[in-house]
């Protein structure tokens, strides 16, 4: 008889594949991702094919949209002609354990900056995963311009402190760069001012964009899974994001 893993248990493999489950608690599994669903911020192509209650055997769904769009995950193509691919993340660079930065108190419209990251992140480990927490979906729908327009925002030298620590991957549950608010008025400003991209995508961090639900995250650490989908030679994917708590 086997003994393996599945589900947050041990089980007892069988020969006839029956589970037996022992007692171990099962984890909460906290979905993280934005909905794919009509947003006035990304065009979204979706059609059908066949019609169930017509009599036809199945229907299929058919989608278009950017892979910058929604949740997502971008990798040093987006902005180097030479860098790397999506699909040549390694995993292991977006799954496991993660530094939940609370950054929740944080006025509208605020700057992070150094100092108050370097004190709430005081637990982000060299070469660890990061999410910073503000709960901004709780101040405004992401459905909503106000939830672009008013965010917080990340600053140059916060970037820094965060590449000082070498972390591999880092998730952001608002819109991070100052210009992504101006880009919905059609402003574009020099890429510097986008200054996660420019310090920390530019060296080889892997960003997650447009989490959502992290006020349902308790701990200041979580088991994060953050699985982008497998496109060949692409600058980015659509991901969907979950964190395992009590892992």
């Amino acid at each position: 008889m086997a003994i393996g893993v599945a589900a947050g248990f041990e089980t007892a493999i069988a020969p006839n594949a029956q589970y037996i489950q022992r007692e171990s608690p099962m984890p909460r599994i906290v979905d993280l991702s934005m909905p794919i669903e009509p947003h006035f911020r990304w065009k979204i192509d979706r059609s059908q094919t066949g019609d169930l209650e017509a009599g036809d055997p199945y229907q299929v769904t058919w989608i278009g949209m950017s892979v910058h769009a929604f949740t997502h995950m971008d990798s040093q193509r987006h902005i180097l002609a030479t860098g790397g691919t999506t699909d040549d993340i390694p995993l292991e660079q977006v799954v496991g354990e993660c530094a939940v930065v609370d950054l929740s108190a944080i006025a509208p419209k605020a700057p992070i900056e150094e100092a108050a990251l370097a004190q709430a992140g005081e637990h982000i480990p060299n070469g660890g995963i990061v999410l910073l927490k503000t709960c901004w979906d709780r101040v405004h729908s992401p459905a909503t311009p106000e939830f672009w327009s008013e965010a917080p925002y990340m600053t140059r030298p916060a970037c820094e402190w965060l590449l000082k620590r070498e972390i591999r991957a880092i998730a952001y549950d608002f819109p991070q760069d100052y210009p992504i608010r101006l880009l919905l008025k059609g402003e574009k400003r020099p890429f510097s001012e986008f200054v996660t991209h420019d310090v920390l995508l530019r060296n080889g961090v892997v960003m997650i964009e447009y989490l959502c639900n992290t006020a349902a995250l308790a701990n200041p650490r979580t088991y994060l899974c953050a699985l982008p989908l497998k496109i060949p030679a692409s600058d980015g994917a659509p991901a969907r994001v979950i964190a395992i708590e009590e892992f």
